[in-house]
């Protein structure tokens, strides 16, 4: 498995830039556009979750379970850029996620933060 079954993030020189912080060096808030997020729910599959409570007796990660869990990120973060650029935003400040239990039949991953217009300095 490779590094992006377990992890994540943009690439290089993304069109929307996401980033943690409140501000990002080198450039100026032009605009705030406001709150965008990106939203999915996942329903747990009934053969992982199985192998999931065999593991818990015994300890160890739970691979099966981590690589639906950034997929569902990946997925909950596809739409966040996705709102922001079609809110006319290059940009999106102090993103955060947001994890839940759905109704005890799934997992349900919010990626949230603040469209902004960036310009360099």
């Amino acid at each position: 498995m490779g590094l992006d079954d377990y992890g994540g993030g943009q690439g290089p020189q993304p069109d929307v830039l996401v980033v943690t912080t409140n501000e990002v060096p080198g450039y100026r808030v032009k605009e705030v556009i406001g709150e965008v997020f990106g939203l999915t729910v996942r329903s747990r599959h009934l053969g992982s979750q199985i192998g999931a409570g065999l593991k818990s007796m015994i300890g160890g990660e739970l691979k099966g379970l981590t690589k639906t869990l950034v997929q569902t990120r990946h997925q909950a973060m596809e739409r966040l850029v996705e709102q922001a650029r079609a809110r006319g935003a290059n940009g999106v400040l102090a993103f955060r996620f947001d994890v839940t239990d759905a109704a005890d039949v799934g997992t349900e991953v919010c990626a949230y933060g603040t469209a902004v217009v960036l310009a360099r300095e």
